[in-house]
């Protein structure tokens, strides 16, 4: 049988988190960033359902940190890495029945803007933690450029996967052939562009997420001036086009931060086994998108947590995690 990468809402052994652990990543905010990405393992760990929550660190400093702030049960290891985007540079657990594999991808600082030491290495460190036998694949890729449904579909953005800054000499087939035989599905939704001014080059898991078989949620545009109307707009084209069932989800609108407009975004949810963590900004639909994601998940329970300063490094609670099916 084909192993493959199973949607967010199948059961999870454990899952690992990104704890900030480099100042220059963080300037003036990583105190602020490490009580958020805390508060968002103690709250998936609050009712895990048997979801183990391990808190990845950098350094002996950052564990004590992380150790202060996490919740008793909550686990912390040390690893080194660059930076906290587990969902990109940590490995990805394919499976089918009790067969579990660890699929570990190169990377390349997401298009060679932010290379840091230790992040080609922490997908294969984190595999062997667990000892799952590693299947090194030779390509430049990033987990949260991809969202499974469950049903043998993946859907991702042309901006990011088809980006020259990562695999220039592989053409649209030839990534689709690896995204099938690396990580087993069948089909794959091509969105267009990702968010505005996302440094990920428009990573998929901050637009467009499953949340069902051949259900996908995307934003509405909040308002004449929300900078990703088009781009939503596009999506929910594409999306439909190829027979998918299209919900929607507000937008927290135009966000500004220093005068430029920031890719917040509610798309950005982690799904536990018992919860679903949402980020939220302090804006006016914050409520709202909770409730809308909700009643997505009403076997879980959904909760929205301020994500304003890891949103600051350039991702949300999607970003820094990583999950690993039973």
């Amino acid at each position: 049988m084909t192993l493959t990468m199973l949607p967010e809402w199948a059961p999870h052994e454990r899952v690992w988190i990104g704890f900030p652990s480099h100042e220059p990543e963080w300037p003036g905010v990583l105190d602020l960033a490490r009580r958020e990405v805390a508060a968002f393992a103690n709250a998936v760990h609050a009712d895990g359902a048997g979801e183990a929550v391990h808190l990845i660190a950098a350094d002996v400093q950052s564990a004590e940190a992380a150790r202060a702030l996490a919740a008793p049960g909550v686990i912390v290891e040390q690893h080194v890495f660059g930076d906290i985007w587990l969902r990109d540079t940590g490995p990805i657990i394919v499976a089918t029945g009790a067969d579990r594999q660890a699929r570990h991808f190169d990377n390349n600082g997401w298009g060679g803007k932010y290379d840091l030491p230790g992040d080609r290495e922490i997908g294969g460190i984190l595999a062997d933690t667990i000892s799952l036998p590693v299947t090194r694949c030779d390509w430049i890729f990033e987990g949260g450029a991809i969202d499974a449904g469950g049903t043998g579909l993946v859907v991702t953005t042309e901006q990011c996967v088809l980006n020259p800054n990562r695999n220039p000499d592989l053409t649209r087939d030839e990534i689709e052939a690896r995204l099938k035989g690396d990580l087993g599905f069948d089909r794959v939704l091509w969105l267009g562009d990702g968010l505005l001014n996302d440094h990920t080059d428009g990573h998929v898991d901050n637009l467009a997420r499953f949340v069902g078989p051949n259900r996908l949620a995307l934003p509405v545009a909040e308002g004449e001036d929300d900078p990703n109307a088009a781009i939503y707009a596009d999506a929910k084209a594409r999306a439909e086009a190829m027979g998918v069932e299209v919900v929607p989800i507000p937008s927290p609108g135009r966000v500004i931060r220093n005068g430029e407009v920031i890719p917040a975004s509610y798309m950005n949810f982690y799904i536990g086994n018992a919860v679903v963590v949402v980020p939220v900004y302090g804006t006016a639909n914050d409520d709202a998108a909770v409730a809308a994601i909700q009643a997505f998940f009403p076997d879980r329970k959904a909760v929205g947590l301020r994500a304003d300063h890891i949103l600051f490094g350039g991702g949300s609670f999607h970003c820094i995690s990583q999950q690993v099916p039973r």
